[in-house]
This record gives structure tokens, C-alpha cells and sequence, in this order.
């Protein structure tokens, strides 16, 4: 291999250790100390010069004999860059390298990582079933909240959540604490991440579901796995990508099948046929839409999945969106249905429901039945500062009164 100038200088220890280079060492034989990085490193003067700093030159007088080296500098310089050992230094007349010393700021970096890290998992330590509980229904409330007051209301409020949710995961040690900490962060995350979408933040979107599904796959749920992928395939859709989005969806159908309750199954058939309305494609949409309607039954709830809320009014939301890409004379019943099975906590779903439903009204040929419609829509946006929703409610507004002049 060819010598690299500035290569260090790798002299074997066991020379350092034999009689003859102690006596060389102690009286400070710079010429024969010198030759010993040529002998056994195989260093070029101009490679001594480089590692200790001293002109080639000079080396070379200094290997010759014909330049005494006396100054202290220099014996440093050589020792240093010969890399002399600290015993090797002793007998040449130096002091030990303190290359090893520690540094009193380094020591009190590392004892305060130390601290912070005891600190932290002592923490972890105290959270038992009954904390995570509260985790669950402070996670669970802030859902609640999210529903009827939009995302930036509650910004604060989910970022201490995520924070805490988090830190705790990652310093639990007890296996099945860690295991009911995933699934919080899961669903945390998973909210975090819908929030995102509706705020048109769909970088923070992406990433909130990657963490979403980490963690589901550290809580080992089949269930929640396959919805929080599900919901990220939203992601995908609002970017113009609904193959993709809708190729994703199937393959975690496919996946999880077998493994997931009714709910799940019925919640990734709708989103199916909601992708499918996007596509144009007709028969897969309606026949997402019925395999969701016999999966379902007469309620839905699933008090362990409190993260899906789909019912019968929920899904006739959910189909009369869908059949609105199709002109189905039947899409403003099948809204007035939804909307009249709304409790009034889901306030930006409504606004959806109605813009939905003035797109129909249009579409039917009676804009003036659409204005109250779009005016509830554009108060219950503005209400939960959903900017997806508002988008959509601009357009159909604009095309309403188009219509109308």
C-alpha cells in the first residue's frame, strides 16, 4: 500500500518496550529514535516532518547528526508525533500525554446524561396499569375534544400528550407496561396524524403516522396496525396519489384479514370505496360500500377501539361522499340520512357532510337549497380551523354561485 504523508505513525509497542530503545530514550538519541519510524513504520523523512511538524530538512540533518536537537519543543514534537507511548515519554524527559485525562466539562456532560437518563427511567418506573389508564382517557378525551373543537384548539394539548405518551415508552423497561405505552403512543400519534391531514400538513402527517405505526407493531395489535396504515394511505390520497393510496389499503386488508375484528374490516372496505369513488371506479366503490354495510351490522361500536367511530349514520356519510364522484340521483337522501343521525361532538365530520351535500344539491339542479348548507359548512370549519374542509367548501361555494348568477 502506498505511504499517505499525513498517515500517523504506528511504531509496535513491544519496540518501546526493549532494552536497547529505553536506553535510546533516556539519552534522548534523536537520530536513533528517528531511524526507529523508519525501521519499523516504515516512515519517509517527509512523513516524520508531517507527523511532527518539523521541516523534512531538519529531519534529515537531524537523522544524519549533523543538527543537534536540544529545545524541549522539539522532543515533544518528535515524542508526539512518533507516538510515544507514556513510559517512553517519561524516559525521554517529558511528562505523560494526557490524552486520556478527563476533561472536568466532559465529566459534567456525562454525569448529567447520566443524571437525566436515572431521572427518566425512575419515572418510567412509577407508571403502572393505572397510568396508563389515565394515559388512555386523556388520549381518548383529547379525541373527544378534537371532534367537536378541530385540531388548534387543542395543539398544546396534544403536543404535552405525544411528549409524555413518548418519553414514557422509551424509558419503560416492564415489557407489558411497554406494550400498553405503544399502543397509547399508537393512538396518539394516529389522531396527531388525522389532525395534520386536516390541516393540510401533510409532511407532519407522514411522519406522525410512521411513529403511529411503530408503535403499533411494538404493541403487537394486528387491529390497530392495519388502521393507523390505513389512515396514512389518506396521506397519499390528498396528494394526488389515490393508486397508490388505494394499492397500500389493499395490501393491508389483505395482510390483516383474518387477524382483525369486524369493525376493522368494515372501517378498510369504506376507505376502500372511498378511494375507489376518487379512481372513478364504480363497481369496486359500491361493492366496498356493501361488504361495509354487512360487516358493520345494527351498531359498530367497539369500546376497545374507541379510535374508530363508525355506525350506520357514519357510514351512510361515508357512502353518500362516495356516490356523489357517480351523480346517484339518491346522494342528497343518503346526506340527509347522516345528518340526521349526527349528535352534533363531530363538527368538522358535519361540515364535511353538508359540503358533501351542497355538492349533491348542485349537482341536482337546486343551488339555492345548497346556501344553507355551505354557510353551516363554512361556520363549522371556521369552528375547528380545518383547512382541508374549507377548501372544499370554497369551491362548492363558488360553483353555487356561479350557478346562481
Amino acid at each position: 500500500m502506498r505511504e499517505q504523508a499525513f498517515d500517523p505513525i504506528k511504531i509496535p509497542a513491544q519496540i518501546w518496550e526493549r532494552e536497547e530503545t529505553r536506553e535510546l530514550l533516556k539519552r534522548r538519541d534523536v537520530p536513533a529514535l528517528l531511524k526507529l519510524a523508519t525501521q519499523y513504520a516504515g516512515a519517509s523523512q517527509v512523513r516524520i516532518g508531517a507527523a511532527t511538524g518539523i521541516a523534512q530538512s531538519r529531519i534529515s540533518r537531524y537523522m544524519r547528526g549533523l543538527l543537534q536537537a536540544t529545545d524541549l519543543d522539539v522532543y515533544e514534537r518528535i515524542a508526539t508525533g512518533l507516538g510515544m507511548p507514556d513510559h517512553a515519554r517519561v524516559l525521554f524527559g517529558l511528562g505523560v500525554s494526557h490524552t486520556d485525562a478527563s476533561d472536568p466539562i466532559d465529566d459534567l456532560q456525562q454525569r448529567q446524561q447520566h443524571d437525566e437518563l436515572t431521572a427518566r427511567l425512575d419515572a418510567a418506573a412509577s407508571i403502572d396499569s393505572t397510568m396508563v389508564a389515565i394515559l388512555t382517557v386523556d388520549t381518548n378525551n383529547l379525541r373527544l375534544m378534537d371532534r367537536k373543537l378541530g385540531a388548534a384548539a387543542i395543539a398544546d394539548k396534544m403536543r404535552a400528550q405525544s411528549n409524555q405518551v413518548q418519553r414514557a415508552l422509551h424509558h419503560a423497561v416492564r415489557p407489558g407496561i411497554r406494550t400498553k405505552l405503544a399502543h397509547v403512543l399508537a393512538e396518539t400519534a394516529s389522531l396527531a396524524g388525522w389532525q395534520a391531514i386536516d390541516m393540510c400538513a401533510l409532511s407532519d402527517a407522514w411522519q406522525h403516522y410512521e411513529h403511529a405505526k411503530a408503535a403499533a407493531y411494538e404493541a403487537n395489535d394486528p387491529a390497530l396496525i392495519a388502521y393507523v396504515s390505513g389512515e396514512q394511505a389518506f396521506v397519499l390520497a390528498d396528494l394526488g396519489r389515490p393508486a397508490e393510496a388505494t394499492e397500500l389499503l389493499q395490501h393491508v386488508h389483505a395482510t390483516y384479514r383474518s387477524r382483525i375484528p369486524a369493525l376493522t374490516r368494515t372501517w378498510l372496505s369504506a376507505a376502500e370505496a372511498e378511494l375507489a369513488a376518487i379512481l372513478g371506479d364504480e363497481h369496486t366503490c359500491r361493492t366496498a360500500l356493501d361488504q361495509a354495510a354487512t360487516l358493520l351490522g345494527d351498531t359498530g361500536h367497539d369500546p376497545d377501539m374507541p379510535y374508530i367511530s363508525l355506525n350506520p349514520h357514519h357510514l351512510a356519510r361515508w357512502r353518500g361522499s362516495c356516490l356523489l364522484h357517480f351523480g346517484d340521483p339518491h346522494t342528497a337522501d343518503e346526506l340527509r340520512s347522516a345528518l340526521a343521525g349526527m349528535d352534533g361532538t363531530y363538527n368538522r365530520a358535519e361540515a364535511g357532510t353538508r359540503c358533501d351535500l351542497a355538492y349533491a344539491l348542485l349537482a341536482a339542479g337546486e343551488p339555492e337549497a345548497a346556501q344553507p348548507h355551505i354557510h353551516r359548512a363554512q361556520q363549522l370549519a371556521t369552528m375547528t380551523g380545518s383547512r382541508r374542509q374549507r377548501r372544499r367548501i370554497d369551491e362548492v361555494a363558488r360553483l353555487v354561485k356561479r350557478a346562481l348568477n
